[in-house]
């Protein structure tokens, strides 16, 4: 069996989406790209993280074939591997149903910078139009509204966070509930002041150069 170590790690961060209240059940999926074997494993359809075993992970190459492994992988594979074939510096990709920020996707409402961490999406948190889950339909509109942001609300459905790695990618995904849930909670409250986008350059910048991973406003 190939790649114990990046096996190790989804069968991991699978729990942490449990664990950390990005997902429940089975939803969502997680997938990391061997680049220089031009390879992506991805988690497996169906099966509760708390019970996904390293060998349960599924190899596929970029055109979707199964390379190695019993199980059928996410029927959200298309929407992980078209980053890899089109997006040089995105090697892992996180999909979550992360519960304020499904509320947004439901609203088909992009979320506005009301708070500097943000920065670690883009600009905004941007919502992209529904498409029916596991198509490549849902995967080209994912990639078209995305941008050069690492994260994005998927329209009736979920999140998606794509970075270099599969920390920082979970990274992100916990900044997007982060984020989500502020913003539903002032919105209760009133109407949030907003950053401006001359604050938000001086963000996104600053996150370009940061040190060390960081979530959920730890400065």
């Amino acid at each position: 069996m190939k790649y114990i170590k990046e096996r190790k790690e989804l069968v991991e961060y699978g729990k942490k989406m449990l664990t950390e209240g990005l997902t429940t059940g089975t939803g969502g999926n997680l997938s990391i790209f061997i680049r220089k074997d031009q390879v992506m494993l991805i988690t497996p359809s169906g099966i509760p993280y708390q019970e996904t075993q390293p060998e349960d992970i599924v190899l596929l190459d970029l055109e979707g074939k199964v390379l190695e492994g019993d199980r059928k992988p996410s029927s959200e594979y298309d929407m992980h591997r078209i980053f890899y074939q089109k997006t040089p510096h995105v090697n892992a990709v996180v999909h979550t149903h992360s519960e304020y920020a499904t509320v947004f996707a439901c609203l088909q409402e992009e979320i506005l910078p009301l708070h500097y961490i943000i920065g670690s999406v883009g600009n905004k948190i941007r919502c992209c139009d529904y498409k029916t889950f596991g198509t490549y339909e849902l995967a080209e509109e994912v990639y078209q509204t995305i941008g050069e942001d690492k994260g994005l609300l998927l329209g009736n459905h979920g999140t998606i966070a794509v970075d270099a790695d599969l920390a920082s990618a979970f990274s992100v995904a916990k900044d997007i509930e982060f984020i989500a849930k502020l913003y539903y909670r002032a919105r209760c409250i009133g109407n949030p002041v907003l950053l401006t986008p001359e604050d938000m350059d001086k963000v996104v910048e600053k996150f370009d150069t940061y040190g060390q991973l960081r979530t959920y406003g730890q400065d």
